[in-house]
């Protein structure tokens, strides 16, 4: 067994009562006590000397791990540099989105743009999202999904799913839609690139995420080139 270097030792209890020194200091002080250059230049210091007289020690107290990391955590640091990003509600942030888009276009043509268009189908996307009920039956060959709600839910179900039908069949599902008092049937295909596992790991709403067609939708109800579709 290796013998505990005298000069670590030494170095170990210099820092020890450097750093008590320091904190007694910074009682003694109030709460207006040692802050800023001061303050960073004694740590600079019990730092050099630490190091010094460990000879480059790597430890549990190094400088990129452990106690002696200098990182601190990133949500810390972004709250203190960064500005905030976040709208704080999806779809205000969806319609922030496309307003910046439009007023950075010197060629949009404003007589078109219509943002209420585009609150409504957000309306309905969060009505579909978070308020329909879907249940699920398996098919030998397939997935089929009843979705129902009521008043504004069911609107929205009405108009969201067969319309997400047609961009199913653009991007190569074997899909249909059958339309019920009370909401609409989804029937999903199994086929080689979407298995019979799959569809059922996806589920409602995995099949209503596929395909990159809503954000292009969004721009295009905004500015007058989409219509929304009417329920049956």
């Amino acid at each position: 067994m290796s013998k505990f270097p005298w000069k670590t030792a030494l170095a170990v209890s210099a820092l020890l009562a450097a750093t008590a020194y320091a904190f007694a200091q910074m009682s003694s002080s109030g709460p207006m006590g040692m802050h800023g250059p001061m303050q960073g230049d004694m740590m600079d210091q019990m730092h050099s000397q630490m190091m010094q007289g460990q000879g480059g020690m790597h430890g549990g107290m190094g400088t990129h791990g452990g106690m002696g990391g200098h990182g601190g955590l990133p949500g810390q640091q972004s709250a203190a540099t960064g500005t905030p990003t976040m709208p704080g509600q999806d779809a205000f942030g969806a319609i922030q989105e496309i307003v910046q888009i439009l007023q950075s276009d010197p060629k949009a043509d404003w007589s078109k743009v219509n943002i209420d268009a585009l609150r409504r189908h957000l309306i309905d996307m969060n009505e579909v999202t978070l308020r329909a009920a879907a249940a699920q039956r398996m098919l030998d060959n397939g997935i089929e999904i009843t979705v129902t709600g009521e008043g504004r839910t069911l609107e929205a179900i009405k108009r969201m799913v067969p319309a997400h039908v047609n961009e199913l069949h653009e991007i190569g599902w074997n899909a249909k839609s059958e339309d019920l008092p009370n909401g609409v049937k989804l029937t999903v295909l199994a086929s080689e690139a979407q298995p019979l596992t799959k569809l059922k790991a996806l589920g409602f709403m995995g099949i209503m995420v596929q395909g990159g067609h809503h954000q292009p939708h969004h721009l295009m109800m905004a500015t007058g080139q989409f219509e929304m579709h009417e329920p049956r």
